[in-house]
């Protein structure tokens, strides 16, 4: 039986095994390793891709939040404000700083923060005055709505970190992913849309003096010319990760064309065997750029149909089982109440979508869905 992976590396790799070992060769060639001309080109690249002005490659997503947080003077007594249902880093770089996260139930279809509950928790919760900043998800590779979001933000004086690491490519009203608030976030984990050899991330930004400040907290704070150092960190990229990843990226709209069209495939198959929408609710497209860095479907009893995929060789995952509000290290001294998230926490099932994926492995994957759901 042929096993269908979440996500394929072995395949994507074996397509451009040539580009990348020349690519990772020409790194050692020149014995440059750290800060060098690939990050460079990499975060014109990525910034260029996304209209703004200014990129800063760190060493990951979660370093890319960090920094993000450290660079707008957030700690104690501040309130974060984001969704329960996306990673773990999110949340938790915020509270390594000592701030508070207050988080905002999200919406049924998209699975990104709700901007009517956050309306909500603006006008009502006593936590708002001390709110600082605004961290919506792009999640899955879907944007979340920016244009209300923002407003509501500009209306109560925060500022906007979008975080992106499952959404490079994505758009919304013409307008990329990163480029909407302050900065963005993209983390290059292997298993993302566009993902490196490890760890990786980026900070894009339209600011010239917040790139300027996260360049030197990458760097331990080191400003050069003089002036005081900061308090940063080692949050590096090294040219070998950029390297492979400016190989990548060269690929990166095939790729994501391709997973768009998987998406198309999965809805037409799921409809035609008469899934959805009463037994399977499909994830969907909204306005904008989808880039399907995953394929999430909401079923009744997920975890048994879990089981039943994988006793086919089938793969898949959840994200996430235990919404953010629920960790008890994230808690803050007032609960949330996020229903959705936790619904979606217990339905949510993330299928094969990569563009190496086959016409024939969705058909299986659609069948074995249908011998369990259909009575």
């Amino acid at each position: 039986m042929k096993r269908i992976p979440l996500v394929d590396l072995k395949a994507q790799h074996a397509a451009i095994h040539a580009e990348v070992e020349t690519a990772v060769a020409e790194v050692f060639a020149s014995q440059r390793f750290i800060l060098g001309p690939r990050g460079d080109e990499l975060e014109r690249a990525l910034a260029a891709s996304a209209g703004v002005g200014f990129g800063v490659a760190v060493s990951s997503g979660t370093d890319a939040l960090l920094a993000c947080y450290m660079a707008l003077g957030i700690g104690p007594g501040d309130v974060v404000v984001t969704t329960p249902y996306s990673f773990f880093a999110t949340a938790s770089s915020a509270r390594r700083l000592g701030a508070e996260v207050a988080f905002v139930d999200i919406e049924p279809a998209s699975f990104n923060l709700d901007p009517d509950r956050l309306e909500d928790f603006l006008a009502h919760d006593p936590r708002a005055s001390r709110a600082r900043l605004l961290v919506p998800v792009h999640l899955y590779g879907r944007m979340a709505d920016m244009p209300r979001l923002m407003a509501l933000a500009a209306g109560h004086g925060l500022a906007v970190i979008e975080d992106a690491a499952q959404a490079v490519g994505s758009s919304l009203g013409g307008r990329a992913a990163c480029a909407w608030g302050r900065a963005g976030t993209l983390s290059f984990f292997p298993s993302k849309n566009l993902g490196g050899p490890g760890d990786g991330g980026m900070v894009l930004t339209a600011d010239a003096e917040l790139a300027a400040r996260l360049k030197a907290l990458r760097h331990h704070g080191e400003r050069g010319d003089g002036q005081d150092r900061l308090l940063g960190g080692n949050f590096r990229l090294d040219e070998l990760q950029a390297a492979v990843l400016l190989v990548k990226l060269r690929h990166l709209d095939t790729w994501t064309e391709a997973r768009r069209g998987n998406a198309v495939r999965y809805v037409d198959l799921l409809r035609k065997a008469g899934l959805a929408p009463d037994l399977v609710t499909l994830p969907e497209g909204g306005p904008g750029r989808h880039v399907y860095n995953q394929f999430v479907i909401r079923v009744p009893r997920r975890d048994a149909l879990r089981a039943a995929l994988a006793h086919e060789g089938i793969d898949t995952a959840v994200y996430y089982p235990r919404p953010l509000h629920l960790e008890p290290c994230l808690v803050g001294a007032a609960a949330s109440f996020c229903p959705e998230a936790e619904r979606a926490a217990r339905e949510s099932l993330a299928l094969p979508i990569g563009p190496e994926l086959e016409v024939q492995d969705q058909e299986r994957v659609v069948a074995v869905l249908a011998r369990f759901l259909t009575p």
